[in-house]
């Protein structure tokens, strides 16, 4: 799949290193480079801030509101240029869902080889962001751009929410049920994709689950059952279900084979289409993982670790609550959303992640 503006221009993904979510900096790496963050006085207001590494800041304005504050920027994901400019700002737009809010406005970050690529092209990227931003009801109210060796785009967007709706990664409850939005396998596409081996019906698979947005967020953060809500993206859902356990002081454990994975995905990982995200995800986490002793093999172990770019939720939820939780999904048409999982008490010296299969 290319760009359908300009054929003498490269491919958006040959510009970049790394693409999407896969282009973040692996965790353990990250955690060296925040540990230098600490020890700051933060003011009361504020909420949440890196302590946990949550989706958003949230800030609190009045008995009545917090405001979550977010960003998030990439890399080509995908060569078509509006294509690209609508799954970074729905992955952007996410992080307020996952706080349980409700996004008010955005600011554009842009990055562009001005001299690579076209000014139509560029401007391409950005109308695919404000469609996805008009799509959730919000205006691009400004933003900065520079002239970068690689292209990036992406979006700060500010939300608002009831401070009581105010869901973290870090208050899941031992015995919750544990529910994911969206299957899995962006990253595995995408490897596909730079390599030119992606067909039509999986480019447009990609697409569709990128840029359907996590509106399901704000009325899952009003069920009293939902205690805590995250996203799975650039980590994968090994890493983001580790983020939940360590802010929760909890183990999580993940039934492999209820997670539901994207058309294909399987097949094309074993034909070796995976990205290098998902061994530096590994390295960064995958001490803390117990995998199961017979039947999961690597490529299980790549999926799991696979980094996603915009993808679903990851719900936290009272056992009695699971109902009312899969029904919000269904309204939203989130027709993949699945259990796959449940927390439980902390076993061992630090919280973990184990996968049964």
């Amino acid at each position: 799949m290319t760009s359908s503006l300009d054929k003498t221009q490269p491919r958006l993904t040959s510009l970049a290193h790394g693409g999407g979510c896969g282009c973040k900096i692996a965790p353990g790496v990250l955690r060296d480079i925040l540990s230098n963050m600490k020890g700051f006085a933060l003011p009361p207001q504020l909420l949440v801030g890196i302590d946990t590494s949550d989706d958003a800041a949230v800030y609190l304005l009045n008995d009545q509101q917090a405001l979550i504050a977010t960003t998030d920027f990439f890399m080509p994901v995908v060569d078509d240029p509006f294509d690209f400019g609508r799954i970074a700002a729905t992955n952007a737009i996410s992080d307020v869902y996952a706080m349980g809010g409700t996004p008010i406005f955005a600011l554009a970050i842009v990055g562009m080889p001005v001299s690579v690529l076209s000014t139509e092209t560029i401007g391409q990227i950005l109308a695919g962001g404000q469609s996805v931003c008009q799509a959730a009801g919000i205006p691009i109210a400004g933003g900065h751009s520079i002239d970068s060796v690689e292209p990036i785009y992406g979006l700060v967007v500010l939300g608002l929410a009831h401070p009581s709706r105010i869901k973290r990664n870090a208050s899941a409850l031992a015995g919750d049920v544990l529910v994911l939005g969206k299957p899995l396998g962006v990253g595995v596409l995408s490897a596909a994709l730079k390599k030119e081996q992606l067909s039509a019906e999986g480019y447009a698979q990609m697409v569709a689950t990128t840029t359907r947005l996590n509106t399901p967020g704000p009325e899952l953060a009003a069920l009293d059952g939902v205690h805590a809500l995250t996203d799975v993206t650039g980590f994968g859902l090994a890493g983001h279900a580790l983020e939940l356990a360590r802010g929760s002081g909890l183990d999580v454990h993940i039934a492999w084979p209820q997670v539901p994975l994207l058309d294909g995905v399987r097949e094309l990982a074993q034909q070796g289409h995976i990205t290098g995200a998902s061994a530096r995800n590994w390295s960064g986490y995958g001490a803390d993982v117990q995998l199961p002793a017979a039947g999961f093999d690597a490529i299980d172990q790549a999926l799991l670790s696979d980094p996603q770019t915009s993808g679903g939720l990851l719900v936290s939820c009272a056992p009695e609550s699971l109902d009312a939780v899969m029904a919000v999904f269904e309204r939203h048409g989130f027709a993949h959303a699945a259990v796959v999982g449940q927390v439980a008490p902390q076993t061992g010296e630090r919280p973990g992640l184990t996968v049964s299969n």
